[in-house]
């Protein structure tokens, strides 16, 4: 695209030339002259004396004090977010490549599949399934039956998706997740062998959803295990049966979420978390990293420590924990004193 076309679509002003042209999007440090990049942090902006880059993307109120000729500027409210947007539309002109049926796919019967879903070598999908329009699935990639996938999906290779799950739009999976497998359930008998709970539940994903790779989201013993609208998991996340996680919550990596547990909207999961089951977790709630939340939090607000716990209250004791040493020299003298009084009184 020319300068110009970008400006406009980013609802930008050129301070260039409007007909230079730009193919893709690169960092800052590293772009060449027919890239764009940006600056939204004050740290990068030294890098706009030595980048290559043909554009860049810059605050309405960006400043230098000896202007370049050979860069131009799209001067926008917010540059972060207006990068985000080129990002997705030179995607799209990539995603123009991913379009048919491949002959090395195998489609069971009875399924309603749309004129323009993108379906890769390799990838079985069971019968009865139903697939939105614009959706692709890439290669290796196994759909059981049943299984509901809305419109403008993307299934990266190497996805499992078990029988019967349901998908909303712009759903996103990463390569190697495993969306419905069983939920952890087992009956221990009195002779301490286990039986195995059936899990006839399914997983519900919302529209918006982003999940990372190697995920494991398990289907619900009996009902749903829900993923609410606009929640971005990372990789590497277990999410056990009957969860559910509420609107716009993000989820870091190596976290865990034992069965039954509820999490509100806009909650926040710093990595390696661990949550026990048949909690629930109120909405805007922050859960700093490696905690593990073994009750429910009824109030919002940054929960951090080895237990979670209020932060500040959590604070307070590790400053108290650090005076220990202190306190304990303190013990030890006037525990000599009263030593010594002790003995003066006994004579």
């Amino acid at each position: 695209m020319k300068a110009i076309e970008i400006a406009m679509i980013v609802k930008g002003i050129l301070d260039g030339n409007p007909d230079d042209e730009i193919i893709s999007v690169a960092k800052i440090e590293f772009a060449e002259k027919n890239q764009i990049s940006f600056i939204s942090n004050p740290l990068y902006e030294k890098f706009y004396y030595t980048t290559k880059a043909g554009a860049l993307l810059v605050s309405n109120d960006f400043t230098v004090k000896d202007k370049r000729s050979d860069v131009n500027l799209i001067k926008v409210k917010d540059p972060y977010l207006a990068f985000l947007n080129v990002i997705e539309l030179f995607e799209e002109n990539d995603d123009l490549a991913f379009s048919g049926i491949s002959d090395n796919s195998v489609i069971g019967n009875n399924c309603d599949i749309s004129e323009d879903v993108y379906i890769s070598d390799f990838v079985k999908i069971g019968q009865g399934c139903k697939i939105g329009s614009g959706t692709k699935i890439h290669a290796n990639s196994t759909i059981e039956p049943f299984v509901e996938i809305g419109s403008d999906c993307i299934i990266y290779p190497n996805v499992v998706i078990y029988k019967g799950c349901k998908f909303g739009n712009n759903v996103i999976i990463h390569s190697h997740t495993v969306i419905g497998s069983d939920g952890f359930g087992q009956l221990r008998h009195d002779d301490g062998s286990f039986q195995k709970i059936p899990q006839k539940g399914i997983v519900v994903i919302e529209d918006d959803v982003e999940i990372g790779s190697n995920c494991s989201i398990d289907r619900a013993t009996i009902g749903e295990t829900r993923i609410c609208k606009g929640v971005k998991l990372d990789n590497q996340i277990q999410i056990g049966h009957n969860v559910i996680i509420g609107e716009n919550t993000v989820i870091v990596a190596q976290v865990g979420v034992a069965g039954s547990t509820k999490i509100g909207k806009r909650c926040m999961i710093g990595g390696q978390s661990g949550i026990v089951g048949h909690l629930e977790i109120c909405d805007d709630v922050i859960i700093g990293a490696s905690v593990g939340v073994s009750k429910s939090i009824t109030k919002p607000g940054l929960y951090t420590g080895y237990r979670a716990k209020p932060s500040k209250e959590n604070l307070t004791q590790e400053v108290y924990i650090k005076k220990i040493p202190e306190l304990e020299e303190k013990i030890k003298i006037l525990q000599k004193k009263l030593d010594k009084k002790e003995n003066k009184l006994i004579k």
